[in-house]
């Protein structure tokens, strides 16, 4: 004669708690997995742009030549840095794969509010250039406004694309002056949002 195991009220409550704790800690990792998916990407393409830039500036130099790539070699430093630091691959910004563009895409108009984040994980330095405030992008046309936040002081400046660049964003020198730290040539923690 078999005796059938029951598995007492305790028991079945503590099996259920442990399934859903594994669960949702399966859908934490998978959601985990994709936001480091997401800023590795956003670093690898902050690379690829700040390559691109510097081998554009080698292949066609001006008297500004040496100190824009002195600027784009220190961004690429902190870029590798933030990839080691979050997991990501190290490299892989592929200067060769994508030549730089003519002209940069056309942007979609921003959602209501106060804008909308953009060029996740970029850092942002100076062009080197005078005149107003203004700023450079490969991302972005002519004639977008951008809002860009110094996120170590919270200083914050809204200026115009003017220009293409090799990044996400270049800032020239009277914009940069609004939001820089003292004697930084580059803001490391940046938040980057489209307002017009």
């Amino acid at each position: 004669m078999s005796r059938k195991r029951t598995v007492s009220r305790r028991k079945k409550i503590v099996l259920l708690i442990g399934a859903a704790a594994l669960v949702s800690g399966g859908a934490a990792v998978m959601s985990g997995t994709s936001q480091a998916s997401v800023a590795c990407d956003g670093l690898a393409t902050a690379l690829g742009n700040n390559e691109r830039f510097i081998a554009g500036q080698r292949a066609e130099p001006d008297a500004q030549s040496e100190a824009r790539i002195a600027n784009r070699e220190a961004v690429i430093e902190e870029i590798k840095r933030k990839q080691a630091a979050s997991g990501c691959e190290v490299g892989g910004g592929g200067v060769e794969a994508q030549p730089p563009a003519e002209e940069p895409p056309v942007a979609e108009p921003p959602a209501e509010g106060d804008g909308e984040e953009v060029c996740a994980g970029s850092t942002v330095t100076v062009s080197g250039e005078g005149g107003a405030p203004a700023a450079s992008s490969n991302e972005f046309p002519a004639g977008t406004t951008l809002k860009v936040t110094n996120l170590d002081n919270n200083k914050s400046t809204t200026v115009e694309v003017t220009s293409v660049s090799g990044s996400c964003v270049l800032l020239n020198n009277a914009a940069f002056e609004q939001v820089r730290e003292p004697n930084k040539f580059l803001i490391r923690q940046a938040r980057i949002e489209r307002v017009g």
